[in-house]
């Protein structure tokens, strides 16, 4: 899990869906556009499955968790981000709960879109 500097609106951390839930998750919010492979909706803990902040799938099938690809979509996902009425909805959850803790499925933790929605959501507050 990684946690981004916080504000009075709240911080927003990451962390594999399959992953044991914490008590110090906060909000949990699956941000994948696919469910997770083998695992319950009671096992995710979920407050929210937000498809819609997830990458379009035609990025996401372009990236397809491709190291050397991860640059350009990082920029191609940020564009998206920018007119995506869901960051709205991330905003104000982490508002109400203090902390949102972002859930995907991806097996690497460094290039993956939760990461890429992280810093974007910690960046555009400041």
């Amino acid at each position: 899990m990684d946690n981004s500097p916080g504000s009075s609106a709240g911080i927003f951390a990451i962390k594999r869906v399959y992953d044991a839930p914490s008590d110090d998750d906060g909000c949990r919010v699956l941000v994948d556009r696919l469910w997770p492979r083998g695992v319950s909706k009671e096992r995710a803990r979920l407050v929210l499955w937000l498809k819609d902040v997830a990458p379009s799938p035609p990025l996401r099938k372009e990236f397809a968790h491709m190291q050397e690809r991860f640059a350009d979509f990082r920029a191609a996902y940020e564009a998206e981000l920018d007119t995506n009425p869901a960051v709205q909805t991330l905003y104000g959850l982490a508002a109400e709960h203090g902390k949102v803790t972002l859930l995907y499925g991806a097996r690497d933790p460094g290039t993956n879109h939760a990461r890429v929605l992280q810093e974007f959501l910690h960046h555009e507050r400041k």
